[in-house]
């Protein structure tokens, strides 16, 4: 499953949740970047595609690995362009996109108080100039990303037709 959304929307810690009540291994999609995309992001320089394809290749490796394995999983990845999410889904019908939608604002308030993050709020813009949105005919499960992380991570289980195990 892939949950995605802009920097901030609650993916890393939804995600966690997520997969530890569906007993899942969890990966966060920023331990993927390249120490160059870390840097650039750091600096307060958005990236480019060219350096997110290699960042997504390796995010579609980790799933095709947990397919191979026979096993599911959550992974955190923004996937904030319709040709990312293609991409990761492309060639893994089982996987599942959940997208957690966040206004600007709430975003900015999110971004701002977050601490030892690589992402800084000056990025917020870059996030949403690059956002293309989940159409419908993408099959994906898009949630308001409001209340706490515990309701969305039963509106995701229930939404999904998921099973948690007891």
């Amino acid at each position: 499953m892939i949950l995605a959304g802009v920097s901030g929307s609650g993916k890393t810690t939804v995600g966690r949740l997520l997969a530890g009540r569906l007993d899942w291994p969890f990966a966060d999609g920023d331990s993927f970047h390249p120490a160059a995309n870390v840097a650039k992001m750091t600096a307060g320089i958005p990236l480019t595609d060219d350096d997110r394809w290699p960042w997504l290749a390796a995010i579609g490796a980790w799933m095709d690995g947990r397919i191979a394995a026979g096993g599911s999983g959550v992974m955190a990845c923004s996937a904030l362009k319709r040709r990312y999410r293609e991409f990761l889904l492309e060639g893994r019908p089982a996987a599942r996109l959940v997208f957690l939608e966040v206004g600007r604002d709430e975003d900015l308030a999110r971004l701002r108080a977050r601490h030892g993050h690589f992402f800084p709020a000056r990025l917020l813009d870059s996030q949403f100039d690059d956002l293309e949105p989940p159409g419908p005919d993408e099959g994906a499960l898009v949630l308001p990303a409001q209340g706490s992380p515990d309701e969305l991570v039963s509106a995701i289980i229930s939404g999904l037709g998921l099973i948690a195990p007891c």
